[in-house]
């Protein structure tokens, strides 16, 4: 039977009002620090690749991998758009992406959604930077030729960056008395050190085809790629659909999260959104659950497409202005 995908985030209730607003304030500061930085990190040719790679980890979110004990894991991309845009372009790509699902698709709460995009955003995008740097510099100095030394930075890039963003959403529930920390840090860690082989796996193959099907995508840091807006917004595009088509083939198990919650007994914690619009990824209205997952993905993966694309131009354009 065809599902549609489950609820990824943290939802409000978990982590105390306290946490969330300290979050809120970090993310928010992070945030605007990088708006800054992409003016001058970011090259005007590789803003079609922040709209379409953020479509695709939007679409690539939505399909949760089975992992083991009932449970399943999805992909994150911090490290994926780190490799490929930088921290400060990667930081404002998983931003809009984990935006628009706690906003249109009441995935994570509101009030938890500074939480979210610290986790998955800033600590993501931190860990993949430095780790995907020291893995660079080791590489060019034993194996400067090797191909395999990419795919390898990525996977362990990957892993790395969802056992640390576990470790920080353990730490926060531990801090809002959700959960104490000798029991939600081993059981977050454990799970999402399985999970992580997933990310690893997926990050390591998609640099694979990206290297056969557009080496200058991915390039060393402070190169200046040659990326075709149209070529890569069609091709982007094209894969992100894929994805949101074979979103309703996502694993119904809950992801790892929402497995510790229900293991450690703080998954009644969990608070409903204020509000629906597209909830649980199922556009309503459409009686077919696939297609209206299917629809619901395509539209999330327009509008995040739109938002990262409309973020990167405008503040090119500020920058124009401002010289």
């Amino acid at each position: 039977m065809l599902l549609s995908p489950v609820p990824m985030h943290i939802p409000d209730g978990f982590l105390s009002v306290a946490v969330s607003l300290v979050l809120w304030a970090i993310s928010l500061v992070a945030v605007g620090y990088a708006l800054k930085r992409v003016n001058a990190d970011v090259d005007e040719r590789r803003v079609p690749l922040m709209g379409v790679l953020a479509a695709c980890i939007f679409a690539g979110q939505m399909l949760n991998f089975t992992v083991t004990g009932g449970t399943s894991g999805h992909l994150m991309g911090a490290a994926l758009a780190t490799i490929l845009l930088g921290p400060w372009a990667a930081l404002l790509v998983m931003t809009c992406v984990v935006g628009v699902q706690a906003l249109v698709f009441q995935d994570g709460g509101l009030l938890a959604l500074g939480a979210n995009i610290f986790n998955m955003g800033v600590v993501g995008v931190t860990v993949s930077y430095f780790a995907s740097q020291a893995l660079r510099r080791l590489f060019q100095k034993v194996a400067p030729d090797a191909r395999w030394t990419l795919p390898v930075n990525g996977f362990a890039t990957g892993w790395l960056s969802i056992l640390v963003a576990s470790l920080a959403c353990a730490l926060q529930l531990a801090l809002s008395g959700t959960s104490p920390a000798n029991v939600a840090i081993p059981a977050m860690a454990g799970i999402h050190a399985l999970i992580g082989v997933g990310e690893g796996l997926i990050t390591a193959g998609a640099l694979v085809f990206l290297v056969a099907a557009r080496r200058d995508l991915v390039q060393p840091e402070n190169a200046a790629p040659v990326v075709a807006g149209k070529a890569v917004w069609g091709a982007g595009l094209i894969i992100a659909a894929l994805l949101a088509i074979a979103s309703p083939l996502a694993s119904a198990h809950p992801d790892g999260l929402e497995w510790v919650a229900e293991q450690k007994g703080f998954l009644d914690g969990a608070q409903a959104s204020i509000y629906d619009l597209i909830p649980d990824y199922v556009l309503p209205g459409v009686a077919n659950e696939s297609l209206a997952t299917i629809l619901a993905g395509i539209i999330g993966l327009l509008i995040v497409a739109g938002a990262a694309t409309a973020v990167a131009y405008a503040r090119r354009k500020r920058q124009v202005i401002a010289r």
